[in-house]
């Protein structure tokens, strides 16, 4: 026998294998067999095909009775989709300027220690001023000068002897005179450090005698009654949060701590390196327990819609996606299909039309067809709500500091 003749009689030995093994096993099958008049001389050589209607019939009719299915169910709760934002961001003072002179020259006095409270106008330190105050002094004798020239001047115009060369001449010293002295009492101010805000003074570093330029730094002063907090969201989450929005705040240094806050201010583009948007947060620190520079565990809650809450074991499958079997006024089950929107430990929240409370089943599924009655053994209680989901995004600022949670 060659090679193809011993092929094609394996091909039909297998063909005829699994043309019996159909038959046997699958009466749904014998409608085909019998219009292609296998049926018949299956039976005829002795194959143990079975009658229709004496037994199973997967993938038959639809459901038509037979009793009750025994199955166990739930009722359907009720949660939100909504998510909860969790980042890391760096606190600083509400108000923060760093003092330093407008002039070089040399320290004369410093009026303040480092943490006093001081308030906007305050005298926080001198620069030596003798050469300025001896230029007030002189421009205060000319403006007097020019002040008694003028009403010589003036009077001499009474009476008719001045000419009006000697008027405008008197008015253009008197003014000059007074320029003059306020042009020197200016450079005399300038050499007074006074604070612009009111606030909270840190470590001086400086003593008088120590030579300062415009560069150096003297002082540095914080507002921190309140604080804000520099964080980051990805940019999927843009839209999402608005100012004015709620949030938590925790110092990593005392996990423990809640301080409710608010979304005080949103970047107004998206950083095109990490795609994150910056945002900055306002905590109220009235104790004065908190310092700039701190971190903080800033969370967001945002918002969602209310979806119904299921057990996972309720959700099925077929070939137009996922459904589950919900009872009916009279006992009998449906199909619902349902769309998936968040998994979560022990529960899934779906989009479906499904109100809180309907009952729908969790175990038994295997034996159901649309329309059964069904008999629950159990009608177990609304899942409960779990946590929201969270969010977790490191602050780029940070990167040095400790992050349990992954970066998204």
């Amino acid at each position: 026998m060659s090679y193809w003749m011993k092929l094609i009689a394996i091909c039909l030995g297998l063909a005829l294998v699994s043309v019996t093994a159909w038959a046997m096993f699958l009466p749904a099958s014998h409608p085909v067999l019998e219009r292609a008049g296998l049926l018949g001389p299956m039976r005829a050589v002795g194959l143990p095909i079975p009658e229709a209607g004496n037994g199973s019939a997967g993938g038959g009719p639809p459901f038509r009775g037979g009793g009750e299915v025994q199955v166990i169910a739930q009722e359907v709760a009720e949660a939100s989709s909504g998510s909860r934002l969790v980042s890391i961001g760096t606190a600083r003072a509400q108000r923060s300027v760093t003092l330093s002179s407008e002039v070089a020259g040399t320290l004369k006095s410093v009026a303040v220690r480092s943490g006093d409270w001081v308030d906007a106008g305050s005298l926080v330190a001198e620069l030596t001023d003798e050469a300025q105050q001896l230029a007030v002094a002189r421009a205060e004798l000319a403006l007097q000068d020019a002040q008694g020239r003028a009403d010589r001047v003036a009077q001499l115009r009474s009476s008719g002897s001045a000419t009006q060369v000697q008027i405008d001449e008197a008015e253009l010293a008197l003014n000059r005179a007074t320029l003059d002295l306020r042009d020197a009492e200016f450079e005399l101010r300038r050499r007074q450090i006074t604070a612009p805000i009111s606030g909270w003074i840190g470590l001086i570093a400086l003593e008088p005698g120590n030579q300062v330029t415009t560069s150096t730094e003297l002082v540095r002063l914080d507002n921190r009654s309140a604080l804000l907090i520099d964080f980051q969201i990805p940019e999927r989450l843009v839209g999402l949060i608005s100012v004015d929005d709620a949030l938590q705040a925790s110092p990593l240094s005392r996990p423990g701590e809640v301080i409710t806050g608010r979304i005080s201010a949103i970047d107004a583009r998206v950083d095109q390196g990490n795609r994150s948007l910056r945002l900055q947060g306002e905590i109220a620190n009235e104790d004065d327990r908190l310092r700039p520079g701190m971190a903080f565990r800033v969370t967001v809650d945002l918002p969602g819609e209310m979806l119904p809450l299921v057990d996972p074991l309720a959700i099925q499958w077929d070939r137009n996606g996922a459904f589950v079997w919900a009872l009916d006024d009279d006992s009998k089950v449906t199909r619902v299909r349902v769309e998936i929107v968040q998994r979560r430990d022990d529960t899934v929240l779906v989009r479906a039309d499904l109100e809180p409370g309907r009952v729908i089943v969790v175990e038994g599924v295997q034996n159901l067809r649309p329309g059964a009655e069904v008999a629950p053994r159990e009608i177990r209680p609304a899942p409960q709500p779990e946590a929201v989901e969270e969010l977790t995004l490191q602050a780029s600022d940070t990167a040095d500091l400790p992050d349990t949670t992954p970066d998204i």
